[in-house]
């Protein structure tokens, strides 16, 4: 049965996320201020219940294919995957690396010690060696200067992970790269439309990652996208995110009687005689991290936002840091460097007095200002991932979790917001 998109609207008229703030809803002190959430209104959810009702597929179809070119031509990538989250993006593109480049067990992977646990355990999953690096506390990004004292014939790649969007000098790590015939690759879930020179950070990477999540640059609820410029690579990524089968159809592809390809039905096996569906040949062991189809349908109608949430972000991070830094000595922000143009995904603050971050964190979630910190911290401290390396050897990132934190720099954030959040500092 066909559903009235129509009611539908009529129905979300008065319906809007709790994330939205206005002037009827907003309660100073009682209104919680969430470091993010996604960024939607009646479009996405009209889209969604119509997909979900009427659709063709509930599974990925004909919606994902349509938002995974449509992010591909907004952020200047030849190909991308939707996947259901970032974390299965980064463990796609790892594992896709390794299959493409024929790398080995036990060949390196440079990361930063700080930053999320999903950037460094799929390298370890895909049976090779995160190698790690100390951070600069001036930008929170990993230390440039010590990259390459940890180059070794074994390193295939340098994995930059930005911190809350914020850039580290792309020239640097292009020119190590070059010079060590590595890989730049991109974890840029908290950096989607940031940019290093006026370009793009994806677009120095030959593969990234993504995030969908409720709190990142543009939300599906869940989900992710893994991209590259290369097109074997990408179906290489299919392949895996898709149980590891080599049919490659979508969407309404998957209904033509022959497949794409024109040769669905033949002799695909060695040691198999008979006739296969090329449905069910598998290349490689795979994972099925299909996301759903109205998720691609949201998709779409996030990336027309993408540009007022981006100048939204931008905004709200301005503003907060000026009221911070105006207000409480011994505070200060990260900094971006002059080429750097963060898309950014959190207002982070280094304080620089001993319990000042204790301090100002139980202020702000007392007077419902959400907070979080700098994510893991020195992911070396965490029982999951001690056995990795010594945590000692990286006193800078050892400082993280007792001086640094963020709040949110989400695009809903207006005037009455800013000035709670003002109100609260100088209470501090």
């Amino acid at each position: 049965m066909m559903v009235n998109i129509e009611k539908i609207n009529d129905f979300l008229k008065n319906h809007t996320t709790p994330y939205i703030y206005n002037n009827v809803d907003f309660i100073r002190g009682e209104t919680p201020i969430y470091y993010s959430g996604p960024y939607w209104g009646k479009e996405e959810i009209s889209v969604a219940v119509d997909s979900f009702l009427n659709g063709k597929w509930i599974s990925a179809g004909d919606k994902v294919y349509e938002f995974e070119r449509k992010f591909s031509k907004k952020f200047n990538n030849n190909f991308s995957l939707m996947v259901n989250s970032g974390s299965s993006a980064n463990l796609i593109l790892i594992n896709g690396l390794k299959v493409y480049f024929k790398w080995k067990d036990n060949d390196e992977i440079i990361v930063s010690s700080v930053g999320f646990p999903t950037t460094i355990s799929v390298i370890y999953q895909n049976r090779l060696t995160p190698v790690f690096v100390d951070i600069e506390m001036s930008s929170l990004n990993f230390n440039i200067d010590e990259i390459e004292k940890k180059i070794t014939n074994r390193t295939r790649a340098i994995f930059v992970s930005p911190v809350l969007g914020n850039p580290p000098d792309m020239d640097r790590l292009v020119e190590i790269a070059e010079k060590h015939n590595l890989l730049l690759i991109g974890d840029n879930c908290d950096s989607l439309g940031s940019r290093w020179d006026g370009k793009l950070l994806n677009e120095y990477y030959t593969a990234s990652t993504c995030s969908f999540y409720a709190a990142h640059h543009i939300s599906t609820g869940e989900g992710g996208m893994v991209s590259t410029d290369i097109f074997r690579l990408h179906k290489t990524f299919n392949k895996l995110s898709w149980w590891g089968r080599e049919c490659y159809c979508v969407g309404s592809e998957n209904l033509l009687a022959d497949g794409t390809c024109g040769n669905r039905f033949n002799k695909w096996l060695d040691g198999y005689d008979g006739i296969l569906d090329h449905k069910y040949v598998f290349g490689e062991m795979g994972y099925n991290f299909k996301p759903l189809d109205l998720q691609g349908a949201i998709g779409t109608v996030q990336l027309d936002k993408f540009d007022e949430i981006e100048r939204r972000r931008k905004n709200s991070k301005e503003k907060i840091t000026s009221i911070f830094l105006n207000k409480i000595p011994n505070l200060r922000a990260p900094i971006s460097l002059d080429k750097a143009d963060p898309c950014w995904f959190g207002t982070s603050f280094i304080c620089e007095k001993k319990n000042l971050k204790n301090e100002l964190v139980a202020h702000l979630e007392k007077n419902k200002i959400q907070t979080r910190n700098c994510f893991a911290g020195n992911i070396l401290l965490h029982p999951g991932y001690k056995f990795l390396d010594d945590y000692k050897k990286y006193p800078e990132a050892n400082k993280v979790l007792d001086s640094v934190f963020f709040i949110g720099a989400a695009p809903h954030y207006n005037d009455l917001v800013f000035d709670y959040i003002n109100e609260v500092v100088e209470k501090f």
